[in-house]
């Protein structure tokens, strides 16, 4: 087995980069996840659940450290990392409320007129990262804006069984993994407990419950007319009313990650 993929989303449901090779901290891959979007008025986070629209922002870094935004027929932004204090905003994701930096009026005017709504962009420090949710990981265990946890695995076997039951090719980015396994029989991951990759250990904390996020073209975002692949889906991966797909994952240390490092499982 080898890790065949690794992706983050500097900006929460904003798009993929796809890398060769990153470093992996208690966050996750470094620089995932680290900005969202919420609303102006409340700091309520906004996910393409409900704007679709958050799809088009290509967001990547600059030479700088900076977070560099891009979307069709807007000019490219670049936004400079606040401090850990600066002109702190109190943001809502799930049940978790927390104050972090506010990255200031340019991008919020950049995704307010993308979005054609009033938001605000927001910076997650380390220092003010979440903890996971009650009765997962360790207490040294944070994330910053992933729905819950700091990395999410997929095995590409899994994937492969899936678009065979459907019958046409699904799109591993429907997903958004940050690791892709490749070399595993269909769901066996559901088995792992702990996988070292390169120097590198993981915990497998709990299966990922899967969304309607899952139905938009991440190229596109368009929705699927036949609510694929959730409706296959839940007809072999549901349990207790929550439809699974992938394992949420926390990395034991710092390190790094390359595609192409062997996989191997621990426990």
């Amino acid at each position: 087995m080898f890790l065949s993929a690794l992706y983050r989303y500097p900006v929460k449901s904003g798009q993929a980069q796809s890398l060769v090779d990153s470093p992996v901290d208690f966050l996750g891959v470094r620089g995932d996840r680290r900005w969202m979007v919420v609303e102006q008025d409340n700091g309520r986070f906004l996910t393409q659940r409900a704007w679709p629209g958050l799809g088009q922002i290509n967001a990547s870094y600059d030479e700088h450290g900076q977070l560099l935004l891009q979307a069709p027929g807007q000019a490219p932004l670049a936004v400079p990392v606040p401090g850990v204090d600066d002109d702190l905003r109190g943001v809502t994701i799930w049940r978790d409320t927390l104050r972090v930096p506010d990255a200031g009026d340019a991008a919020a005017a950049w995704l307010s007129e993308l979005l054609g709504r009033s938001v605000r962009l927001v910076y997650c420090p380390e220092q003010r990262a979440r903890y996971l949710p009650n009765g997962y990981g360790l207490n040294s265990d944070r994330a910053a804006f992933p729905d819950g946890f700091p990395l999410l695995l997929i095995g590409q076997g899994s994937l492969d069984e899936l678009s065979r039951r459907i019958g046409r090719p699904m799109e591993m980015l429907r997903f958004r993994p940050n690791l892709v396994v490749e070399g595993a029989a269909p769901f066996a991951e559901d088995g792992w407990k702990r996988i070292r990759i390169g120097e590198l250990t993981f915990r497998l904390l709990k299966p990922s419950v899967r969304c309607i996020l899952t139905t938009l073209d991440p190229a596109t975002g368009e929705r699927s007319a036949d609510r694929e692949p959730l409706t296959t889906l839940k007809t072999f991966r549901e349990k207790e009313g929550d439809v699974l797909f992938g394992q949420n994952v926390a990395a034991d240390g710092p390190g790094a990650l390359r595609v192409g490092m062997a996989v191997e499982v621990i426990e």
